[in-house]
């Protein structure tokens, strides 16, 4: 069978994360703060909405792994899968239903990353063009910043969140239509593991990896989630404090752009740990400066290092175990899903201590400021054992 153009493997790969990350995780970031002002939650109700989705990212990490499905079936189905529950969001009028289709939601996006992953890093090795990772990845914070300008241009007075939510869905069921049209052309010669015990085989040696990536997931999702909700704090007008998500995005989107190339120069684990420090500096700078340009200089610190992470941290499991790479890439998704469900879990323990709201929000994004330093140290010693290629 030939290989699969390098064209394809791009073009796959971009609408296939776009849509699983960009809208299927992250488009409630700038919808919770239109679903506040529309009065349908409670509380607390965006807090439990994103740590559904959170927690089926995670079970779904580990369910993808476990498959013995081809990758183009698991892609195939979970695209289908998060346009589904992205206009279901928009139909559906109860909270705890709005539950179920977060927790779905999350699970399906983690099937589609490790999916996609497993089939375009395999493709682009395959056709001998491993650098377009970064174009690969480059969805991610593409999906982003189109779900966040979107958000953006249609939130105007009188638009609800749910017309919000199905016009997302529409726009979700039009990238997974054309990636799946492209992807049923397209087949990628399949792993000589594929499907066996090996394939399921964690390789020894990847524990401090794992929890490295699981770090990462800890430390960025504080600012992730809460960057456009400090911006209204701040300013209460959507056409600004909803700017932060699109540029969150557009860092996204740029930054593996620019890691690709800069990997032909140095180190995979040292640049991660670059990263890492970028990514602190944006996690803390809003509690030190709670002002409008700190909180923009943290979205592009933070949207433009987590998917340099992302996409290091799966091509560094790739090249620990090259003939069998699902089962790790699953585990290191599952961590990074830990991560983010420990995130907001830490910022609701410090919201128990005598301080202010914002207090605590803060010392939660020092705290994760902080691991993150320490897991940018280790990483910097552990490169020299970082396979090459």
């Amino acid at each position: 069978m030939p290989a699969v153009s390098a064209f394809k493997i791009c073009a796959v790969g971009i609408l296939s994360l776009a849509l699983a990350i960009g809208i299927g995780r992250f488009a409630f970031t700038p919808l919770l703060p239109l679903m506040v002002r529309d009065g349908l939650l409670p509380g607390n109700g965006g807090a439990w909405l994103a740590s559904a989705n959170y927690i089926g990212y995670m079970l779904g990490a580990a369910w993808a792994s476990s498959l013995s499905l081809p990758s183009v079936r698991q892609i195939q189905g979970s695209l289908f899968g998060i346009v589904l529950m992205t206009l279901g969001m928009g139909v559906a009028e109860s909270f705890s239903t709005w539950i179920v289709l977060r927790f779905a939601a999350g699970v399906l996006s983690a099937g589609a990353l490790v999916a996609t992953s497993t089939w375009a890093l395999q493709a682009l090795a395959l056709s001998n063009r491993p650098v377009l990772a970064g174009v690969v990845y480059s969805g991610v914070g593409t999906g982003i910043a189109v779900a966040g300008l979107f958000c953006l241009v249609a939130a105007q007075p009188g638009v609800g969140s749910p017309r919000l939510w199905l016009e997302l869905g529409l726009l979700a069921a039009l990238m997974a239509g054309t990636a799946l049209l492209l992807l049923g052309r397209s087949r990628a010669p399949a792993s000589p593991l594929a499907g066996t015990k090996a394939e399921r085989t964690i390789p020894r040696g990847t524990g401090p990896l794992v929890l490295y990536y699981g770090i990462c997931g800890f430390g960025y999702i504080l600012p992730a989630t809460f960057l456009p909700a400090l911006a209204r704090t701040l300013v209460d007008d959507p056409q600004r404090f909803g700017l932060a998500w699109p540029l969150f995005g557009l860092a996204a989107a740029l930054s593996t752009l620019l890691a690709a190339w800069v990997l032909r120069k140095m180190n995979r684990l040292k640049i991660w740990s670059i990263a890492n420090v970028f990514m602190a500096t944006g996690a803390v700078l809003p509690s030190l400066w709670p002002t409008l340009p700190a909180i923009a200089i943290a979205a592009l610190c933070v949207g433009g290092t987590f998917m340099i992470v992302t996409m290091l941290g799966l091509q560094e499991a790739r090249a620990r175990a090259p003939q069998a790479p699902t089962a790790l890439l699953g585990r290191m998704t599952s961590a990074f899903a830990l991560g983010q469900v420990l995130g907001p879990v830490a910022a609701a323990a410090f919201a128990y201590l005598p301080i202010s709201p914002a207090a605590a929000l803060g010392l939660a994004l020092q705290t994760g400021a902080l691991c993150l330093v320490l897991s940018a140290a280790m990483l910097w010693r552990m490169s020299a054992t970082s396979p090459r290629g």
